[in-house]
């Protein structure tokens, strides 16, 4: 619909006002002449001439009265310098409101994480890392540990959080948390609830268990201490996600290890029953991996600086969970 006559002009003017007229205004408005005001300007004398000219044919009203021994503003001409000035002030405000204010990061950060990583470190650093960067997003996948180093080399996700067989020289590593493996069964497994059971108590029962928990792999000190057990070479279930073989220890199915702080819930309710050895348990220690390669974006960067830094200023006794 169109505007009415009284509308349209305003419209007009809003649309097709340049600043820069109103800034070469406000210098002439402060001047003596059109020639003082090229000066300050730095412009020569017949460009300010002509933006001038250019400016009162956009208001449509004289602003300056100038011939000889004349130059004074005009009443139009002193009520467009008050909202001249006012407009000059609220650009300057702006150019300073953004340079004060930080760029804000958003991007997108992916992570290839082990199957239930419990830290409360990595918990703070995401809340940490949400709170200062709302407009960037995460998405937590997971994987074997295996699988989500792979991710990492191929670039496919920022970083991993996860076990550690083999170092690649072409990756970096930092040391997240320690945790403790201890040796478990469910509320239907005949040991459930038995005080006073010793290591060899639980000779030829049947076992669940990771599929990394072999003698060449990442879990071989946990390996160690069910072979130390004496536990039966019947490996009822396996799987590669932590879920999973609590599912099955706690269905009855076998002995199995857990992250003795990943079972304190378990256990605390009744579903998971700690059995020997109660000392000396295997300690896996769980890293941060990222591909030096990878070209990141600042969301990227940014959950990796802050990750490395609650890292290196928190002692490794506070990342230690038993």
């Amino acid at each position: 619909m169109d505007l009415p006559d009284d509308r349209r002009a305003p419209e007009r003017t809003m649309r097709e006002l340049d600043w820069n007229l109103l800034r070469t205004f406000v210098v002439l408005s402060e001047s003596r002449s059109v020639t003082e005001a090229a000066n300050r300007l730095r412009l020569a004398q017949p460009s300010v001439s002509a933006a001038l000219k250019r400016l009162e044919a956009r208001i449509g009203k004289r602003l300056i009265d100038r011939g000889p021994g004349l130059f004074r503003l005009t009443e139009a001409g002193e009520r467009l310098k008050r909202e001249a000035v006012d407009i000059q002030g609220s650009i300057l405000r702006i150019a300073t409101l953004m340079r004060e204010l930080p760029d804000e990061i958003s991007g997108h950060v992916r992570l290839a994480v082990a199957s239930h990583v419990v830290c409360p470190l990595f918990d703070r650093v995401l809340a940490e890392f949400h709170a200062c960067h709302p407009k960037a997003t995460l998405s937590i996948d997971v994987h074997t540990s295996a699988e989500a180093v792979a991710r990492v080399t191929d670039k496919s996700a920022t970083l991993a959080v996860c076990l550690v067989r083999e170092r690649n020289p072409r990756l970096e590593y930092s040391r997240l948390y320690r945790e403790y493996f201890g040796l478990f069964c469910g509320p239907s497994h005949p040991l459930f609830g038995r005080e006073g059971l010793a290591v060899g108590d639980l000779a030829g029962q049947d076992a669940v268990s990771f599929e990394t928990d072999r003698l060449g792999d990442v879990l071989r000190p946990v390996t160690l201490m069910r072979a130390e057990a004496r536990i039966g070479e019947r490996v009822i279930g396996v799987s590669s996600h932590l879920e999973e073989v609590r599912r099955m220890i706690v269905a009855g199915l076998g002995v199995g290890s857990l992250p003795v702080h990943v079972a304190a819930r378990d256990m605390a309710e009744g579903l998971l029953w700690q059995l020997p050895p109660h000392e000396a348990l295997p300690a896996i220690d769980v890293h941060v991996v990222w591909n030096p390669r990878t070209r990141m974006n600042r969301a990227e960067s940014s959950f990796l600086e802050l990750l490395q830094a609650a890292i290196e200023t928190t002692p490794i006794e506070a990342r230690t969970y038993r």
